[in-house]
């Protein structure tokens, strides 16, 4: 195996086992019940909220606020409940994670 083959593969690896994070810190946040990676659930599917925000140099900001405040309207009538007990931190990861997607 070629050295830049075995970057590639070590690097993937790793961003396998952060996706992997992101998605138990996902359900253990109980985004989960609503939403799934790659259709919609109750909410939008997460890829279909990437591609929507893609290029968007404000959208991490817009989706923290979003999932902390809540709303409804974007994707339906279905409520975003808003939510108070997940930390700044960990809503930045999830955004980021969910914005990552492709």
């Amino acid at each position: 195996m070629r050295k830049t083959q075995l970057v590639a593969l070590v690097a993937g690896l790793t961003l396998a086992g952060s996706a992997a994070a992101d998605l138990q810190l996902a359900q253990a946040q109980g985004c989960l019940g609503c939403h799934t990676v790659d259709k919609k659930l109750v909410g939008p599917g997460w890829k279909d909220v990437a591609n929507k925000y893609r290029g968007d140099a404000g959208a991490e900001a817009k989706l923290v606020k979003k999932v902390r405040e809540g709303g409804k309207g974007n994707w339906g009538e279905i409520v975003q409940p808003p939510n108070t007990t997940t930390s700044d931190a960990d809503l930045k990861t999830l955004v980021k994670f969910i914005l990552a997607l492709k």
